[in-house]
């Protein structure tokens, strides 16, 4: 992708360690349960240890009412634990209340070159043609990115498609800090994309991302839906008039179909052939009640208990800080090495 040199020894020597983030812009959706969350709680109980955080400075990379952010953090923070997130396994925390992103975060804005970031796919997407109005932070997101993973020294990150350019700058700032500096101190992170639904898309148009800032309420599920709410949603879901294959070959070129089959996959932790298996030849008048009680049984404890949660922020509030502190445990002796190897006189 760039010109930095591609010289890096193993990960061996680093602790297993994931991280991963996802921004409290509002709004969680089954997209970021089942592309995401899902597989966050599974890796929970893996052979790794787990860093979990809501990406806040990365959210004001546009502009954010003061109020709703607060809100949106605390609501996502609920939707982390509330699907299987154990503070007591997992570090779970928001972005700014560790300040050792930010800090990490320059080092690497001073690492990274003006033309990768040019590159990044999202800057010219979110930028569009009025890139001399856009944040410095947006252009810059990327570099706060490789710091969120790097300053714990993380070696796997679960990640969607729409994020792998992202990643693979994060693997370039670490290779050239390696290479500039004559150490072996960051990892080389492994991206983790796996799942029959990582990427769930849109109920009224399968060839759409499902997505929080789609106009259409009923083009996603929310994770605060209630029981109704998820059922009605499935049952009004596009389709398209011909019965299920009993093949995965037998959705190309249906995605609406593809969709639902591949929801229904990811939330009864099956695969797609297991499922054609049982439903093939049915009509989506019987695929789709099926679907809403396996979608309503999953997802309606969820929503149940992120209310409950919403209604007591300080038990979120609390538990966000426990997270902070351990965050920050792992981060500051990883900055603190790092200003040393750069040459600041601490």
């Amino acid at each position: 992708m760039n010109d930095a040199v591609q010289t890096q020894s193993s990960n061996a020597a680093f602790t297993k360690r994931v991280f991963s983030g996802i921004q409290p812009s509002g709004g969680l959706t089954l997209g970021n349960y089942l592309g995401a969350i899902k597989r966050f709680v599974q890796m929970q109980e893996e052979d790794y240890e787990t860093v979990y955080c809501m990406v806040d400075l990365h959210a004001i990379t546009v502009w954010q009412d003061p109020a709703a952010l607060r809100r949106q953090t605390r609501e996502l923070a609920a939707g982390f634990i509330a699907s299987g997130i154990d503070p007591a396994k997992s570090i779970l925390f928001n972005q700014s209340q560790v300040a050792e992103h930010a800090q990490l975060g320059w080092i690497f804005n001073c690492v990274a070159r003006m033309g990768w970031m040019q590159r990044m796919t999202q800057w010219k997407d979110k930028a569009g043609k009025n890139q001399q109005n856009a944040s410095l932070g947006l252009f810059a997101y990327p570099s706060l990115m490789a710091a969120d993973i790097l300053a714990y020294h993380a070696t796997h990150v679960p990640v969607g498609e729409d994020q792998k350019q992202h990643l693979e700058l994060t693997r370039d700032i670490a290779i050239k800090f390696n290479t500039d500096y004559g150490v072996d101190f960051f990892p080389v992170t492994e991206p983790v994309i796996e799942g029959a639904a990582t990427r769930v898309m849109s109920l009224r148009d399968g060839a759409k991302k499902m997505s929080k800032s789609d106009p259409s309420d009923a083009s996603r599920i929310n994770m605060t839906d209630d029981a109704d709410a998820i059922a009605q949603k499935i049952r009004k879901a596009k389709t398209d008039p011909d019965a299920l294959p009993s093949e995965a070959e037998g959705l190309d070129g249906r995605p609406e179909a593809r969709n639902l089959v591949n929801i229904y996959a990811a939330l009864a932790d099956v695969s797609v052939d297991a499922v054609l298996s049982d439903v093939g030849g049915k009509p989506f008048s019987e695929f789709k009640p099926m679907l809403a009680e396996l979608a309503v049984g999953k997802l309606g404890p969820i929503s149940g208990e992120m209310a409950r949660l919403m209604e007591n922020p300080g038990e979120i509030d609390e538990l966000l800080h426990k997270g902070a502190d351990q965050a920050r445990a792992i981060a500051a002796p990883i900055l603190e090495q790092t200003y040393d190897i750069v040459g600041m006189v601490r």
